[in-house]
């Protein structure tokens, strides 16, 4: 599952799932440009060894006009995965406000980088790679707002799949599990809710950022040339318990 000579942008690439699977796409021979919000996610990247190869901008993924100009200083694109993604916590998520925010990131933010890496990615018939969830599947009494995105985003993936068929571009997502990551780092504290999240996954223990970087491979790949408008659980059995 090589991608020798592909060029791969990465949004949310500099931390978490997206730094992982930025450097998953490095690791198999793709050139890649990986985005953070702001800049010291951007310092950080550049200070740390594990992103050596990578280059990285900063992006906001809501702002229509910093979207534009990124793409528009590309020469080529083989791959998009779109990463950039937020929750609020602590019920956040119910005030309007603040679910209207994480949809337009997580949600509208997607489509805004579909389509605008759109051209670029049917001059070679390019791959997009969205990051779901298991809450693409499940609903969320804490987080309806990231569950709605996430829900958004399979949808999304399997309408683009047919959309874009014709232009070579293939269309796919993957579903990450409990992931070891910022985002979850509340829940692994607390020690009786990580239990249970063990409990309940067959294999036995949390994920890691690691274990979605080779399945985004895999779906860049020509060893999924044939797979498009899917939604890959990878959640150690999770939503099969």
């Amino acid at each position: 599952m090589r991608l020798d000579g592909l060029s791969a942008l990465v949004t949310g690439g500099t931390g978490g799932i997206g730094g992982a699977i930025a450097r998953a796409l490095r690791d198999a021979g793709a050139r890649v440009l990986a985005t953070g919000l702001g800049q010291a996610e951007i310092a950080a990247a550049e200070a740390s060894t594990e992103f050596a190869g990578i280059a990285v901008r900063p992006l906001d993924v809501a702002d229509e006009g910093a979207v534009t100009a990124l793409v528009a200083g590309l020469d080529r694109l083989d791959i998009l995965v779109n990463g950039a993604g937020m929750i609020v916590r602590a019920g956040g998520e119910f005030e309007v406000e603040t679910f209207q925010r994480v949809i337009e990131v997580n949600l509208t933010g997607a489509m805004r980088l579909a389509t605008a890496c759109r051209p670029l990615l049917a001059r070679r018939g390019g791959a997009i790679v969205n990051i779901a969830s298991m809450l693409s599947f499940f609903g969320s009494g804490a987080a309806p707002a990231y569950s709605a995105s996430k829900g958004g985003i399979a949808q999304l993936t399997k309408s683009l799949a047919i959309a874009w068929a014709p232009d070579g571009i293939r269309v796919n997502a993957v579903a990450p599990g409990w992931i070891e990551t910022n985002l979850t780092g509340p829940l692994r504290e607390d020690p009786a809710r990580s239990a249970q999240i063990v409990a309940r996954t067959p294999l036995g223990r949390w994920g890691r950022p690691e274990d979605i970087g080779g399945a985004a491979v895999f779906l860049c790949s020509e060893a999924a040339a044939f797979v498009t408008g899917i939604v890959l659980p990878v959640d150690g059995g999770y939503a099969i318990a």
